[in-house]
């Protein structure tokens, strides 16, 4: 579990075929000076297990579905991502609730600078717009972000911007971003929940609230 705020910016240094899949090499010093075998580290939005690591380097597997479904298959030797160590027990949840398990991935369409932050505007899939709600949280490349404002409904091509701070504009690798670079998107959990609920149709729920009502009694 992540909290989207990143900890470190890291860089490719290595990229391995492994199977059908890869092995990614990323220097990034304060991530790999305590990283264990096994623990969880968020890149670019995506969450891996560290298989190995130096003083300044780990390296994380990468399955063929993740390289299809995620920007993760764009990066190459030199690329940078962002990156944030699983959220320890009792830490103070700065963001929101992270899973590093992308949804999709979106497009920007347009990026405006201002004089003290800069507004990314994202085209996502259709399937994900019912889930990004104006003022409600989203992650993009992993670092957790207030939705600014959000395309009607009837639009044929759905978009979402995020506004960027200072802090975010320099330690995240958003502040790099361009018309019609590819970014990972993680939609909120809370709202992919309702979404799952919601499909079942009120008569199940009708059937799950009968037990619940049982079960308290």
């Amino acid at each position: 579990m992540f909290t989207g705020i990143i900890e470190e910016i890291g860089e490719i240094v290595a990229i391995t075929p492994s199977g059908d899949g890869w092995r990614l090499t990323v220097r990034a010093p304060k991530a790999a000076a305590d990283a264990v075998h096994g623990e969880s580290i968020a890149v670019g939005g995506v969450c891996l297990t560290v298989v190995g690591s130096t003083a300044d380097t780990f390296d994380a597997d990468v399955m063929k579905q993740t390289l299809d479904v995620s920007a993760i298959g764009d990066v190459e030797v030199g690329s940078r991502v962002n990156l944030e160590k699983a959220m320890p027990v009792g830490a103070r949840l700065g963001g929101h609730i992270v899973q590093g398990h992308v949804d999709g991935t979106g497009i920007v369409r347009e990026a405006r600078p201002g004089a003290e932050w800069s507004v990314l505007r994202i085209s996502l899939p259709t399937e994900l717009a019912p889930l990004v709600v104006s003022k409600g949280s989203i992650t993009v490349a992993g670092t957790s972000l207030t939705v600014s404002a959000v395309s009607e409904p009837a639009d044929a091509e759905p978009w979402f911007e995020v506004s960027l701070i200072p802090e975010t504009l320099t330690a995240t690798t958003l502040g790099a971003l361009g018309t019609g670079d590819r970014v990972n998107l993680e939609t909120d959990i809370l709202a992919r929940h309702v979404e799952r609920l919601l499909a079942f149709g009120t008569e199940s729920s009708g059937a799950a609230g009968a037990v619940t009502e049982g079960g308290s009694r």
